[in-house]
């Protein structure tokens, strides 16, 4: 399945930067602001050492993992709703994506290092960020939703059951939207969600925060501890994740790969691999699971949704397996390896055949029957 995360914030932020560092593509991301003018598209590998062990296991041609597309969108500024910066063209891109990763700088708080990237803003406030960003979000889809609730008037007065229910999910959107919260905060049915989701509101995306620190500078961080916790219990707050991450380290370490690259990386100050922990966290925000198919031609990791039945699941593989779906062989994929081969397994029952009412867990290697 095809899913895509675009990173949004205020311009010199450290969005292309990190973007750079996930996707190896090189974009602009000099020192001005609205430097990158058309998104960026990369893709994205998901870490996941299950996947080479099943391939070593397999002794596979190739091996595939699961991908996330990132999406490099251009620095929003206060007003882009009304038009100011790029205005309106970005914030029709961030439309096409599944979810938004925001982008929020928390270096430098005392003009050192790091104070020659300019702050659009003039100085380092992470909350105030926050809220003119989401403010633009929020003003956006408060007028998509007054102008659909205008649009549908006359089916709504004719009694037509459909347009009522939508116009009871706008509703609840309006308010809500004109307090100044996103529209993911809202309890709607799931009637009122499917309306709801017609409109591509770009409130009711799950958002993931990406906290961009400094090696060297002081940081908006655990240091600041009470400061630090004001922030993230806000993330939290709206039900969103966040993550803090080093985007000029990341950078610089793109061209590294294993024991090299942690070394490097200790050597600049950093800590834990932050791109590692963001696609994580995203994969948890769009509430997805993985599942594995291995062979000597191909070990492959595939995207599903979070209580996928075995016939839905199939249907990454091939949109034909959920309608010829017969039954699916399943065996977790430690359970696999330490059998030491798929006939052992076998054996010690740990494989299993599954009929159509399986949810598929997320670590199985499945083998499915058409």
């Amino acid at each position: 399945m095809s899913l895509s995360i675009g990173i949004v914030g205020l311009p010199n932020v450290g969005k292309s930067t990190l973007f750079n560092a996930l996707t190896k593509k090189s974009v602009p991301c000099e020192n001005y602001p609205f430097c990158t003018i058309d998104p960026s598209v990369g893709v994205v590998a998901v870490p996941d050492e299950r996947l080479w062990k099943l391939s070593v296991f397999s002794k596979s041609t190739k091996t595939i993992p699961a991908v996330i597309e990132f999406v490099d969108i251009a620095g929003l500024v206060k007003g882009a709703s009304e038009g100011e910066g790029l205005g309106n063209k970005f914030l029709a891109n961030i439309r096409e994506v599944d979810a938004i990763l925001e982008m929020v700088r928390i270096f430098p708080l005392k003009g050192d290092k790091g104070d020659e990237i300019l702050h659009v803003m003039g100085d380092i406030d992470p909350l105030r960020d926050i809220e003119i960003i989401n403010l633009e979000l929020i003003l956006a889809d408060l007028e998509t939703v007054a102008k659909r609730k205008n649009n549908i008037t006359k089916e709504v007065r004719r009694g037509d059951k459909e347009f009522i229910l939508e116009d009871e999910a706008l509703a609840k959107l309006i308010p809500t939207l004109e307090a100044g919260k996103l529209a993911n905060t809202i309890n709607f049915t799931e009637k009122e969600i499917e309306k709801v989701k017609q409109l591509g509101l770009l409130t009711m995306k799950p958002f993931i925060y990406g906290l961009n620190k400094r090696a060297g500078s002081e940081n908006l961080d655990e240091s600041n501890a009470e400061i630090f916790k004001e922030l993230t219990d806000y993330i939290e707050s709206m039900g969103s994740r966040y993550v803090v991450i080093d985007a000029k380290i990341e950078h610089e370490l793109m061209d590294f790969e294993g024991e090299e690259k942690e070394m490097f990386r200790k050597e600049l100050g950093g800590e834990d691999d932050g791109i590692n922990s963001l696609i994580t966290e995203g994969y948890k925000l769009l509430g997805l699971d993985t599942y594995f198919t291995t062979g000597e031609d191909e070990t492959r990791a595939w995207t599903i949704k979070k209580g996928s039945t075995a016939p839905v699941a199939g249907m990454a593989i091939h949109t034909d397996f959920k309608d010829k779906f017969i039954r699916a062989e399943v065996v977790f994929w430690s359970d696999l390896l330490e059998s030491g081969s798929y006939g052992e397994a076998r054996s010690k029952g740990k494989v299993r055949t599954e009929g159509k009412e399986y949810i598929v867990k997320n670590g199985d290697v499945v083998e499915f029957k058409i």
